[in-house]
């Protein structure tokens, strides 16, 4: 279950540095492969929270092994597509799927484990949660370098398959199917539920590029969703079995886990987001490349994982999140001042601090939000927390694209008066690049010259950006620490949850 749950992860990102290879394999402009992704991540943020209701219905074991067989076959699709318009349906239904596998997991090592075993369970969760969104682009780079970029998809068959086969065998001890619940199903939640995750998360994809509220089409679709989002929440508070149930969000500290989730996964993707798009644009890094890059994080989170259950099981669990954040942080603020000349070195301990900080958040942030709720919750919980995280990174992503926007154009007015004629630093600049274009045979030595010179403007407004971003990010995270002290210390698991015997 742990390996389903990482496959669907991983490819959320596992073709962020191959989408180039993708555009030519199957002739897409620019705008249509963007839906690549953003079809996988509109129907896994569905599949997320709708997992708890399936799972309750069919039985975790079942459900969880269609799904995984679902999306070996999706997967396969996703290989075989041979135009934008195929792609996209068999990425959509392949997110669904994948959406599926990764709160069931979570329910399934709760429900499953007795409390002394749940730490190191959670921890080895945490770790995939985390490294499988870093490591992303480092597997797709290196899986399309050597076999090609429809191989990124039919890497998915055999575990998918195997997994498939094993969990109806092996898993035992799970709360037993609920069919009846079929019978219940609540069709007008069911739809808005579907329209108000899938609306949003399209809102969040497209209003950044679109004035957030500026164009016809991006108000169009935030109307749809905040009506859909009136009647899924109407649904849920007033039906006796709604398609996603919010009880929850009553215990405190579920509450509070789910938003310091939201928080972290805005720098969990944003960072996965920013990290590879200054070094395509800036360095001019190959997919390759980047994904060398990027696995500093991901190798940091391997090497903190063992010294995380220690650490859980002596000190408090909150002290040790409110520091997991503060070590994220550390690691945004060390990479707010970055050059365009900006290496390989100076990336490894930002990144590795980052991962280390979003291991021990996630790692422990799950038993903190999960001690105090019955056993009857845990399948919906599951679905909600992850669900959170997603929207969390979905937002970040949303924000930071606009953020960027923004401050690229502030940077560029700021440093325009370097390219003033009359000021004489920028004369003796431009009178030294002419010159150079004159030796190299250039048809109009000075418009090549002052082109070089809006070259090296633009280039340096886009690294004050980069940096402005990261910094951000780092009081992003830091923001979360005031609802920590709300956090109660969990001091066992609930009466109804004792004994273990699920």
């Amino acid at each position: 279950m742990a390996l389903g749950n990482f496959m669907a992860i991983l490819d959320i990102q596992i073709v962020a540095s191959s989408i180039r290879d993708i555009q030519a394999g199957i002739a897409a402009s620019a705008d249509e492969l963007a839906w690549v992704q953003t079809a996988y991540l509109i129907a896994e943020v569905i599949a997320i929270p709708l997992s708890g209701y399936l799972g309750r219905a069919f039985s975790i074991p079942t459900f969880f092994a269609w799904a995984a067989g679902g999306f070996a076959v999706a997967s396969a699709a996703c290989g075989l597509a041979w135009n934008i318009e195929s792609m996209i349906v068999f990425r959509a239904i392949q997110g669904f799927l994948g959406g599926a596998l990764i709160p069931t997991t979570m329910a399934s090592a709760w429900l499953l484990f007795p409390l002394k075993y749940r730490n190191g369970v959670q921890i080895m969760i945490g770790m995939i949660v985390t490294i499988a969104p870093s490591i992303g682009p480092t597997v797709g780079g290196t899986i399309t370098d050597a076999l090609g970029w429809r191989w990124l998809f039919f890497i998915n068959l055999v575990p998918a398959v195997i997994i498939a086969f094993l969990v109806p065998m092996c898993i035992r001890g799970l709360p037993k199917a609920q069919p009846e619940l079929l019978r219940k199903l609540d069709w007008l939640g069911l739809f808005s539920l579907a329209i108000f995750l899938g609306s949003l998360q399209l809102y969040l994809e497209e209003a950044p590029g679109d004035g957030w509220f500026a164009t016809q089409k991006i108000l169009t679709i935030f109307v749809v969703c905040a009506l859909a989002a009136t009647v899924f929440f109407w649904r849920a508070f007033t039906v006796a079995e709604p398609i996603v149930s919010l009880k929850a969000f009553r215990n405190r500290n579920f509450a509070i886990g789910a938003l310091i989730t939201f928080v972290i996964g805005i720098g969990l993707y944003g960072s996965v987001y920013l990290q590879p798009l200054f070094l395509g644009m800036i360095r001019g890094f190959g997919a390759l490349q980047i994904g060398h890059v990027m696995f500093a994080t991901g190798a940091a989170m391997f090497l903190t994982a063992p010294i995380i259950r220690t650490v859980g099981d002596k000190f408090d669990m909150r002290v040790v999140v409110a520091i997991g954040v503060v070590i994220a942080a550390i690691g945004c603020f060390t990479q707010s001042g970055l050059t365009h000349e900006s290496d390989f070195n100076e990336f490894i301990l930002p990144q590795a601090l980052r991962g280390m900080g979003f291991m021990f958040v996630f790692a422990l942030m799950t038993q903190l939000a999960f001690a105090t709720l019955p056993p009857e919750e845990i399948q919906t919980a599951s679905g909600l927390f992850n669900l959170m995280r997603n929207l969390g990174g979905a937002l970040g992503v949303a924000v930071l694209n606009a953020l960027k926007d923004y401050y690229t154009v502030f940077h560029k007015t700021m440093l325009a008066p370097m390219l003033d004629p009359a000021n004489p630093l920028v004369a003796a600049r431009l009178q030294g690049l002419e010159a150079a274009m004159t030796a190299a045979g250039t048809h109009d030595p000075y418009l090549a010259a002052l082109a070089q010179m809006t070259a090296i403007l633009n280039r340096e407004a886009m690294v004050m950006t980069f940096n402005n971003l990261f910094f951000i990010m780092g009081v992003i995270f830091l923001t979360s620490l005031i609802a920590m002290p709300l956090l109660k210390k969990p001091e066992g698991p609930p009466p109804a949850a004792a004994s273990d015997a699920h």
